[in-house]
């Protein structure tokens, strides 16, 4: 039998070594690609758009706890975490930090 520990140690590894080969492929294939090719803005595009979908999705048909907060609180702390990102020049840490406390502290007051 495994101990904790080992069980921990054996999921570290698989999930290092299954990310480490794509980030490896990666960085081997794109060595030659220029940043500014039709297929990397391509590249850019559909992964943004996946990315802004998944958002949308978790605020709008959010998983687990989060579908205890109203809809109006969730989409209240994005809209304030995406303002709140492009008034400080898109600082990434500032928008997600000001929609979280935005919505802890509507659902603490409101909710």
């Amino acid at each position: 039998m495994i101990s904790s520990a080992g069980t921990f140690l054996f999921i570290f590894v698989a999930g290092v070594l299954a990310t480490a080969v794509w980030r490896l492929l990666g960085l081997f294939l794109s060595s030659g690609l220029s940043e500014e090719s039709a297929f990397l803005e391509w590249v850019k595009a559909v992964s943004t758009t996946l990315v802004a979908g998944l958002v949308a999705r978790t605020v709008i048909f959010p998983p687990g706890a989060l579908a205890d907060i109203h809809l109006s609180i969730r989409v209240g702390a994005f809209a304030l975490g995406v303002a709140v990102y492009f008034l400080s020049r898109r600082h990434l840490g500032l928008g997600i930090l000001s929609a979280v406390s935005a919505l802890i502290l509507a659902q603490y007051t409101l909710g």
